[in-house]
């Protein structure tokens, strides 16, 4: 589920490999602005799709010449993304704290 909130896109749910297609779609069609902060507080499930996710959406941002960030990364994001070596690459408005995931 996504809900908006001014410059911020507060996503809750699972991110997996079995809805990654849908959640691609819906995130893209809310990138309309600069400076977009994608909150990923609410996510209680995460995998590997999640992290490919992540560098998908900034991708569709810097398409469209925005560029956007990421606060509240959930613990297994951020420990995938540090084992793939990407976790530097990911802009977040949080300091290295990350959210726990069960």
């Amino acid at each position: 589920m996504i809900q908006r909130r001014d410059d911020r896109l507060i996503l809750s749910g699972a991110i997996t490999f079995a809805d990654a297609v849908q959640w691609r779609e819906e995130v893209a069609k809310e990138i309309d602005r600069d400076g977009l902060v994608i909150d990923l507080a609410g996510v209680d499930e995460a995998d590997s799709a999640a992290v490919s996710l992540l560098f998908e959406w900034m991708r569709e941002a810097s398409a469209r010449g925005y560029a956007l960030r990421y606060a509240n990364l959930p613990r297994a994001i951020v420990s995938l993304a540090e084992v793939y070596g990407v976790a530097a690459l990911i802009p977040s408005v949080d300091t290295p704290a990350a959210a726990p995931v069960q």
